[in-house]
């Protein structure tokens, strides 16, 4: 498996990359305060965080919900919360002609799910040297991954996460299927698994969903052997601009982060038997 560094955090090491934060940046207060108690929690447990947020959410349910801060307000955000905490972040790219700008804030560079097989998307995103991380399409096999893989390698990426979001399961519900863990790792790069989005039951006039789901689920994906965790977390979850039903409460992060440390503890004692 191969290891490298995003910013200070490592992934692909012994311990678990926590890739964490809102869905979307709603404000600068909020986002900075978020990535501080995120960044606290991660440190005390001498786990690897990088702090998310999409500056701008371009596959909304409605044309009504939020889609970000006007202009490039939510990259202004991105940037401060990157020089004042010192945290990598991640944000998400929907065309090519949002890379560039992206690339100068952020740490990592996310392909949406619904966008992983966008080859020039891909590539674009690789020619900036930054991480590329591809959500897995929820309409794509595990094995499917392999093709992103070799489009970001063809353009010269050299630092590939891969995300698992949960696959369609019938008109609106969203399965994991715990073997795609083993068969994306085949391709030696690390994976993470997102413990919030795939709890979604798309559909509608808004995405619906069930966080009492993302510990057991979370459990399940580390013992698995992923090498790190993306969730989202907001003070205030159920008055979140976007995916209010499974973004975690902020006080609950620190559980969930316990859990997941007790989960990967486990297995490597397991591994060294």
């Amino acid at each position: 498996m191969r290891s490298f560094t995003i910013g200070n955090a490592t992934v692909g090491g012994p311990d678990l990359l926590i890739i964490a934060g809102p869905c979307v940046v709603e404000s600068e207060s909020l986002c900075l305060s978020i990535a501080a108690e995120l960044q606290s929690l991660t440190a005390a447990r001498g786990l690897p965080f990088v702090f998310k947020a999409s500056y701008r959410k371009a596959n909304r349910s409605s044309g009504r919900s939020f889609t970000g801060l006007p202009g490039d307000e939510g990259l202004a955000v991105l940037a401060r919360v990157r020089r004042e905490l010192g945290v990598p972040v991640l944000t998400d790219v929907h065309e090519v002609s949002e890379v560039a700008a992206a690339a100068e804030v952020a740490d990592i560079l996310q392909i949406p799910a619904f966008l992983s097989r966008q080859t020039a998307l891909l590539q674009a995103a690789a020619r900036t040297g930054r991480t590329v991380n591809v959500k897995k399409g929820q309409f794509l096999a595990p094995s499917d991954m392999q093709n992103a893989v070799d489009k970001i390698v063809a353009a010269g990426g050299e630092r590939i996460l891969l995300t698992e979001r949960g696959t369609t399961f019938g008109y609106g519900d969203l399965v994991v299927d715990m073997r795609g863990f083993v068969t994306m790792r085949e391709t030696g790069w690390p994976v993470l698994y997102d413990a919030t989005h795939s709890l979604q039951r798309p559909g509608g006039a808004e995405t619906r969903g069930d966080r009492k789901f993302a510990f057991p689920l979370m459990r399940a994906a580390v013992a698995c052997g992923v090498d790190g965790l993306f969730f989202e977390a907001h003070p205030d979850p159920d008055r979140a601009l976007s995916d209010a039903a499974t973004q975690l409460p902020l006080a609950h992060a620190a559980a969930f982060l316990d859990e997941a440390v007790r989960m990967h503890t486990a297995l490597q004692e397991a591994n060294r038997d």
